[in-house]
């Protein structure tokens, strides 16, 4: 709830900013309007979201009457200094509140957990796999989600899949290649020059008046918006066609052990990349393999343990010992 309110305190904080750079001052009362723009922006996104099926539809006052303190204590912590009245207020308690029932697809999560579960049902011919994200526990009940793209399923049509978790740029890269943040960067300015051309261009043909200039800016920008869509798609079915199609057909006829030295060299590649770039190294070494097949079950290629190998040769001794004895019994 803290991390929320403070995206929201962050984007008052942006706007007020880009304010200042067009102008060397900014009113009181312009900084109550930007603060009333942007949390009227984050409410009318939560409050249209749909509630989650996991949670119940009483759940957003089951929260309020439980944690209604905490939550404006929470609000008069984070916006201690900008202008946040009864309005705004109860604005920003709504969206603490729904934020435990309801889980906008907008909404880029840091800070949560998850749980993926993948294998063969006791009737399946081919594998598949499913993941949740978790969040936390408010009012006895845990807010999860399986979000869309967090189900993959083999069958005869989709004969292979890669799916990483949770840091996924490098295989993204190695996939598709191309680095997703710079994608994003490429398509965000290609966004801004085709809706700025317009006007531009417009500015720059005399004997135009301004009715017309907006009326032919609406309508470039509208031609625009669509040219640069079918650019994307383009784009895209570059990708899959020469770099994710090809490594596909590879994947689905690789034998279980080369399946498996594939996706320890993909976790090598995200812990590498994080070890040398300024980011957090949330991926490291040793990494644990395993391979789960319908004839041979839960296979432990490599597994790391709490203690060196070489120097407890006994608990390997004692537990081969166990599994014999197993067998013969």
């Amino acid at each position: 709830m803290y991390g929320y309110l403070r995206h929201i305190r962050d984007g008052v904080t942006a706007e007020v900013e880009a304010a200042l750079g067009r102008r060397k001052e900014v009113t009181d009362r312009e900084i109550a309007g930007l603060t009333r723009r942007v949390v009227e922006k984050h409410h009318r996104l939560w409050v249209k979201a749909d509630l989650l099926p996991t949670v119940p539809k009483n759940q957003p006052n089951v929260i309020m009457r439980k944690y209604g303190a905490i939550v404006d204590k929470a609000i008069a912590d984070v916006f201690e200094n900008l202008p946040v009245g009864k309005a705004l207020g109860r604005r920003l308690r709504e969206i603490a509140v729904i934020l435990f029932a309801k889980s906008p697809g907008e909404v880029v999560y840091s800070g949560v957990s998850g749980v993926v579960v993948a294998g063969f049902g006791s009737e399946d011919i081919f594998p598949s796999l499913r993941s949740f994200t978790l969040e936390g526990v408010a009012g006895n009940r845990l807010k999860y989600e399986e979000r869309d793209g967090q189900r993959t399923e083999i069958t005869f049509r989709n004969a292979a899949a890669i799916v990483p978790f949770p840091q996924s740029e490098m295989v993204f890269t190695f996939m598709e290649g191309v680095q997703p943040s710079y994608q994003a960067a490429v398509e965000k300015d290609l966004s801004d020059i085709f809706r700025e051309y317009p006007s531009v261009i417009l500015d720059n043909i005399p004997k135009l008046s301004e009715k017309e200039k907006g009326s032919l800016k609406r309508r470039l920008q509208q031609v625009g918006g669509k040219l640069l869509e079918e650019y994307v798609k383009r784009l895209k079915g570059y990708r899959n066609t020469n770099y994710v199609e090809p490594v596909i057909d590879v994947v689905a006829i690789l034998p279980k052990d080369e399946l498996s030295a594939m996706a320890e060299s993909l976790v090598n590649l995200t812990s590498f990349k994080r070890k040398v770039s300024m980011g957090t190294e949330t991926v490291a070494g040793p990494i644990d393999v395993a391979v789960i097949s319908t004839g041979d079950g839960f296979i432990w290629i490599k597994r790391k343990h709490y203690f060196a190998a070489e120097l407890n040769p006994q608990f390997f001794a004692n537990y081969f010992r166990e599994v014999d004895g197993g067998k013969e019994g």
